[in-house]
């Protein structure tokens, strides 16, 4: 593991790996907001890299590793030490990944340009409208961390998000200890969920010009509105749309094998 150093107290822990064939691209790997890298690292590099491409995968401040002083977290300041990052770093040939709201991040590093510039984009759950609905499940799940923690969350929330082999593999691991605790004020996690309350989701996707893998988990009950996929996919020029029966949101961990193979077809076209 590496650290990158923002500022005094401030820092960004990653995962660099270079291409290590000349036609590779280096996948750097946006997380979801109660993401860690471990889930690219651990579920999908391995894949990549065996085909020649790098990766690299980071924690926001905030989340594990990744230590912090400042007192609001935002999606202009994730996005802003993403170019940190990549400034840094210089990803040879980046291809930007982003699992649910780390695809709006990921758009929005790459219309920053210079070092953010992808050569294209993998949008994992990421497709939806603001709006009552949206807003009200960020607000839930603020609400839920507040009173209960992420326990409370995750038991919540967890048999909307994901498909149901994960679901009877893990259902042993859940609503198992009857008291929750509530995440301070100050901590990372909660931070980090109240900053996608004021994410912007309004995205000219007309502006897309690079290709763009988009895939979503038909068993994602949480954020998944058909009617919003199909009118938000048909603005995007150059879109490959991939959805899966047997995947709900967290697709990275319910099917990771059937991502690599679907993000490996799709850069070998690049």
């Amino acid at each position: 593991m590496s650290a990158l150093a923002i500022s005094e107290g401030n820092a960004l822990a990653y995962t660099h790996i270079s291409p290590s064939s000349e036609a590779g691209f280096t996948f750097t790997c946006f997380n979801a907001l109660s993401g860690d890298r471990g889930m690219w690292t651990d579920m999908i590099g391995a894949k990549l890299q065996a085909a020649g491409h790098g990766l690299l995968a980071w924690n926001f401040r905030g989340q594990a590793e990744s230590p912090f002083t400042i007192e609001t977290f935002s999606e202009p300041q994730i996005v802003d030490d993403a170019m940190a990052l990549f400034e840094s770093v210089q990803p040879a040939r980046p291809v930007h990944i982003g699992l649910s709201i780390g695809g709006l991040f990921a758009m929005k590093a790459h219309m920053r340009g210079g070092a953010g510039q992808a050569h294209g984009l993998v949008l994992i759950n990421t497709l939806r409208k603001a709006g009552p609905r949206l807003d009200w499940i960020n607000h839930a799940v603020v609400r839920c961390a507040e009173t209960g923690g992420l326990g409370l969350m995750r038991d919540l929330f967890s048999p909307l998000l994901m498909n149901t082999d994960w679901q009877e593999a893990n259902r042993k691991n859940f609503l198992g200890e009857p008291a929750y605790e509530p995440l301070a004020a100050d901590d990372g996690a909660l931070m980090l969920l109240k900053s996608g309350i004021a994410a912007d989701w309004n995205v000219d996707y007309a502006a897309l010009r690079v290709p763009v893998l988009s895939l979503t988990g038909e068993q994602d009950r949480v954020f998944r509105d058909p009617s919003d996929i199909d009118d938000l996919s048909s603005k995007i020029a150059n879109l490959t749309r991939k959805d899966l029966p047997d995947a709900g949101h967290m697709i990275p961990v319910e099917r990771p094998d059937v991502l690599a193979d679907a993000i490996l077809a799709w850069a070998g076209k690049l």
